[in-house]
């Protein structure tokens, strides 16, 4: 005879509904952090310090993950539509403990969140730091960072998770039927994601914080294909994922967006190929996205810059020699790194050093002027402070250096993209994310995306296919000749960067204007 539940089974459950009673429902109004996550915190604290560690961090987490698909497609040989819902949902809950001890980090975790369970957690983080002390010739040297005892929750209207995922299929089948209206359409498909991180920090040097992040991705895609040719293309709406709550959900608009991706997926699969050569680009800020991510983002990471990622994606050009010197873009580019800003996917208020976040200069006026930065990386560029960039992706995580919101700043307020357009002779403005590649040291790439139209003798024409254009990152940035003003400005996210051994996922939002580049080469694809 077998039983529906194993122990683990049982203990997980057991963990969860403690996790539950734990965090309890995100309080906005609350501004200190609940007293039984202090008591359980102050476990770690004691006992490192009885162990002889000289700083301690423990972090308690929960984290959900949610997501709503369905996929409408025809049979195999058939002419019935086959209509498949997908639901998965998903918790893990648990701590991790850092330490210092003869001046090295040591780490350790456990999903048992008890008393005596962190007492000897702490010990064994303890146990690591010491071993790691015979291998390492430098000890851990941390920027200094003020004592908070805070609460924050991202702002927000309605907790997703409070809506029956009934209520989300619904949704979701209405929008796909929308797209399967077309005749030209072949297969749509739709899904909403939805992320929740509850955080609990203490240290040793004083803080006391807790933290709730919720986050919403949406999609939708449609897909045309000539059986024929043997060609399919598709076409997605893709509205960006933000740091918000159900109500964003609303105003994505998804059944009328839904009606136009249908028709620009048949619009694609019939548009004739680019013609191959330089060419002026238009790029929207659902594409830009990406390409500031690969280009920007990854190669001011001052970890990758000192060789620590190399194996993991590559390195960066931008070495430190560089720093306020290199010129990387024209004088209208300006990035700002951020963990501030309302509604992006890394807008925390502080981090995983407990450091609050701010908005800082990566490039400034096209040179290279900062690096993304946590503690003990700060003295490494001769720097007194974290940028606020440290981050793990699970309470068994290491945190470490990443990313946080990139933001190119927008142009001249005046600025429409109907002039970025005028001013183009012969070109391409392409929306969306597609295929990408980019070398070891993010300095080589090329990009697609998900839509293309041709611009000619400065107005938009029909659609094109086959685009990609390809670069080097300096020649890139420096080719940008106008960003439009601040009405245009928007911010796509990236639910899904991974970096570092053992691998870690996290999101960040990259904000823009729709920008133009002069002369960059355009390839035909496929």
């Amino acid at each position: 005879m077998t039983h529906p539940f194993s122990r683990r089974s049982f203990l997980s459950a057991a963990s969860l509904a403690f996790a539950e009673k734990l965090f309890g429902a995100p309080d906005a109004s609350s501004t200190k952090p609940d007293p039984a996550l202090e008591k359980l915190g102050s476990v770690a604290l004691e006992e490192a310090k009885r162990q002889g560690a000289t700083y301690c961090d423990i972090r308690i987490n929960r984290y959900r993950d949610q997501y709503a698909g369905y996929r409408l497609s025809p049979q195999r040989g058939g002419t019935k539509t086959d209509e498949v819902p997908s639901v998965s949902d998903y918790q893990t809950f648990g701590f991790g403990v850092r330490v210092i001890a003869k001046g090295q980090w040591g780490f350790a975790a456990s999903p048992i969140v008890t008393a005596a369970e962190i007492a000897r957690i702490t010990r064994e983080a303890v146990k690591v730091a010491k071993a790691n002390s015979v291998l390492q010739a430098q000890p851990v040297q941390l920027a200094p960072v003020k004592a908070y005892v805070d609460r924050w929750v991202s702002p927000h209207d309605k907790d997703p998770f409070a809506v029956p995922v009934q209520e989300k299929l619904e949704l979701l089948h209405n929008a796909t039927l929308a797209i399967k209206k077309n005749p030209g359409v072949h297969t749509a498909y739709g899904n909403l994601g939805f992320h929740s991180e509850d955080k609990y920090f203490a240290s040793s040097e004083g803080s006391s914080i807790q933290q709730y992040i919720v986050q919403v991705y949406p999609y939708l895609t449609a897909e045309a294909v000539d059986f024929k040719s043997g060609i399919s293309r598709s076409r997605s709406y893709e509205a960006a994922p933000l740091a918000k709550g159900w109500e964003y959900v609303a105003a994505m608009n998804l059944m009328e967006n839904a009606t136009v991706i249908a028709e620009q997926a048949v619009q694609h699969l019939a548009a004739p190929p680019v013609t191959a050569g330089k060419k002026d680009l238009v790029l929207m800020p659902s594409h830009l996205c990406l390409t500031i991510h690969e280009s920007i983002g990854h190669s001011t990471e001052l970890d990758r810059a000192l060789g620590y990622e190399a194996n993991y994606a590559g390195t960066s050009f931008l070495t430190t020699e560089k720093m306020g010197k290199f010129r990387v873009g024209s004088d209208l580019v300006n990035f700002f790194g951020d963990r501030t800003t309302e509604f992006g996917l890394s807008t925390v208020k502080y981090d995983d050093d407990g450091v609050r976040t701010s908005r800082f200069p990566i490039i400034d006026k096209g040179i290279f002027v900062h690096y993304q930065t946590i503690r003990d990386q700060a003295h490494l560029i001769g720097e007194t402070e974290s940028r606020g960039c440290c981050y793990a992706d699970s309470w068994s995580s290491v945190p470490f250096q990443r990313m946080p919101n990139v933001w190119l700043a927008p142009g001249k307020k005046d600025t429409t993209t109907d002039d970025l357009i005028a001013g183009v002779e012969d070109g391409v403005l392409i929306e969306g994310t597609g295929s990408f590649s980019i070398d070891q040291q993010r300095y080589n790439f090329q990009f697609g995306g998900d839509a293309f139209w041709e611009i000619k003798g400065g107005k938009k024409r029909g659609m094109i296919s086959r685009v990609a254009y390809q670069s080097r990152t300096p020649d890139f940035w420096q080719a940008c000749d106008g960003i439009a003003g601040r009405p245009y400005w928007q911010q796509y996210g990236l639910p899904g960067d991974g970096k570092g051994e053992p691998g870690q996922t996290n999101a960040m939002s990259h904000g823009c204007s729709p920008a133009r580049f002069r002369q960059v080469n355009v390839l035909q694809t496929d």
